[in-house]
């Protein structure tokens, strides 16, 4: 109980978000980064896994359309209105800052990667049997990343009205979730394997870095109230 008192204790897991982010950025995705930009062997292998993930699902109508379902659920009109219907469920005096957190987090990721994809400018995989197409660069992939920040903010957003029993269900499913979008995008062929990778580094570092900044922005409760049982990794809240 004392050390929940203590604002240094209380902080503590803040600051460790903070460093947690700084780490996945400076060591995983920026040697991601330099090999995509260099050439370097990883990017040579992720042309043979691209073209042998193509090659699987070329014929297979049937795979093709499962696999193009789960990409829907990455795909930023689904992600915003899921968004939106929970804010709509959630906006109330007492949970707006929560709101407001899923938002900027949301939102915030999908700009972060905008500006990544035009800076690295990297094309997308070209296959010898095309089963789908996309937009824009390929580096990170757009699916892996949104899909691991929104998902996961609105995990940590919703993590206070969840029965006991159904938070390690939840984040099981969320973790699930995600790796299946970005595993469809594979087999897609629209993007290398270091793209969803780096999608989904960059975005558990946006993460950690958002959740952070908002719970040192919510306002202060009584000190009593604050329970990491109930409101994880200081996740924000009005």
């Amino acid at each position: 109980m004392r050390a929940r008192l203590d604002p240094a204790e209380r902080y503590g897991l803040r600051l460790t978000l903070v460093g947690v982010a700084f780490v996945l950025v400076a060591i995983p995705f920026a040697t991601l980064t330099f090999q995509v930009l260099d050439g370097g062997g990883l990017t040579r292998a992720d042309g043979h896994v691209a073209d042998s993930l193509n090659r699987w699902v070329h014929g297979r109508a049937g795979a093709v359309g499962v696999l193009q379902a789960i990409s829907w659920l990455g795909r930023p009109p689904l992600l915003a209105a899921v968004v939106l219907f929970t804010v709509v469920l959630v906006w109330r005096p007492g949970h707006r800052r929560r709101c407001v957190y899923l938002v900027v987090t949301s939102l915030g990721g999908g700009i972060v990667d905008t500006l990544v994809k035009a800076a690295v400018d990297r094309p997308r995989p070209v296959v010898d049997h095309p089963v789908a197409t996309a937009l824009g660069k390929s580096f990170p992939s757009g699916h892996a990343m949104s899909s691991t920040v929104t998902y996961g903010a609105l995990l940590i957003a919703i993590w206070p009205w969840l029965p006991h029993r159904l938070r390690r269900v939840g984040s099981v499913a969320v973790v699930v979730l995600v790796l299946l979008v970005g595993t469809s995008r594979l087999f897609l062929g629209v993007h290398f394997v270091s793209d969803v990778v780096g999608g989904y580094v960059l975005g558990l570092a946006w993460l950690a870095a958002a959740t952070a900044v908002f719970a040192v922005w919510r306002q202060e409760e009584p000190v009593a109230a604050i329970d990491a049982d109930e409101d994880p990794a200081g996740a924000p809240s009005a």
